[in-house]
């Protein structure tokens, strides 16, 4: 008896002869597309599609992606300190604004207005102003609050003096701890009882013959006594180690001066502006700061 002749896909799934009956109904029809074999590859079973879900997709990617050390408690911790930190770092506070420090800001505009008066305008016109804003003996002795106030609108040297950075830097962090009203009491303090210090000596050496006549119209005006006090009741509000700091190289530029001997009536003038600053300090550390925002925080809505 003759065996039968079996084809290739019999021979090949031999398993697909004893494979049970495919299922009826609606489901009948998806299960045999899907185990169909390929047409064209008999013996070889179609693959079922790959159907990937997106949340099977982030759970993997999330499995098999590397722990991001920024995402841990400490060092995000360190990252917002450290924003914190840039966020407080504004370089403009360091300088007069309208809103922050009015009268720093409004007294600076004044002293640019007349010192380009005193750089533009007509010498022989430049020199009656000045000499009628002088705090020499004999307008002190005439009108001593016009010529005190008129004298400290004068920069002597210029926008290219040192005291405009000092006046600047100083008086705007002065206005900032104990605001406007206060730091403009501390500038006339000093420069009217500098100026009285320095000036009253000179009448009385006039009248006792020790010095000329003309000593009584010598041109006094200018704000460095004014900043000189600023300076040192300023470091009374710092912290320690910046409070000497600013003493110690602001006191050896005066101490220089006063050594050279160029000029000693101002020298000595400044030395004791720097000595009625310090002298403000128990004062200024009894009142609090003003009520009022100090800072540009005002036009951002943040206290200060």
């Amino acid at each position: 008896m003759k065996r039968p002749v079996t084809s290739g896909a019999e021979t090949t799934n031999p398993a697909a002869s004893s494979a049970p009956a495919a299922p009826s109904g609606p489901s009948a029809s998806t299960a045999d597309r899907d185990a169909a074999p390929a047409a064209g590859l008999d013996g070889i079973p179609r693959q079922r599609p790959l159907a990937v879900s997106a949340e099977g997709v982030n759970v993997a990617v999330a499995e098999s992606a590397p722990a991001d050390v920024g995402t841990s408690p400490a060092a995000d911790g360190s990252v917002r300190s450290l924003l914190a930190g840039l966020r407080r770092v504004r370089p403009w506070r360091l300088f007069p604004t309208p809103t922050g420090t009015p009268f720093t800001f409004g007294y600076a505009v004044v002293l640019a207005v007349t010192s380009l008066v005193a750089e533009y305008a007509d010498p022989g016109l430049v020199d009656r102003v000045l000499q009628a804003s002088s705090t020499d003996v004999a307008h002190l002795a005439q009108s001593p609050v016009r010529v005190l106030v008129a004298s400290a609108l004068w920069i002597a040297g210029g926008l290219t003096s040192a005291y405009v950075i000092a006046f600047l830097l100083v008086l705007t962090a002065l206005e900032r701890r104990i605001g406007g009203w206060r730091t403009a009491g501390v500038f006339l303090l000093g420069h009217g009882l500098a100026t009285l210090a320095t000036e009253i000596p000179v009448g009385l050496s006039v009248l006792a013959g020790h010095l000329p006549e003309s000593s009584l119209h010598r041109y006094d005006y200018g704000i460095s006594f004014g900043v000189a006090t600023s300076v040192g009741a300023l470091a009374g509000l710092l912290r320690p180690w910046l409070r000497w700091t600013v003493l110690a190289v602001f006191g050896w530029m005066v101490v220089g001066d006063l050594i050279a001997f160029t000029d000693p009536m101002t020298n000595w003038g400044h030395t004791m502006a720097l000595a009625i600053g310090v002298a403000t300090w128990p004062l200024l550390r009894r009142v609090g700061p003003p009520g009022q925002l100090q800072d540009d925080d005002r036009d951002h809505g943040a206290p200060s």
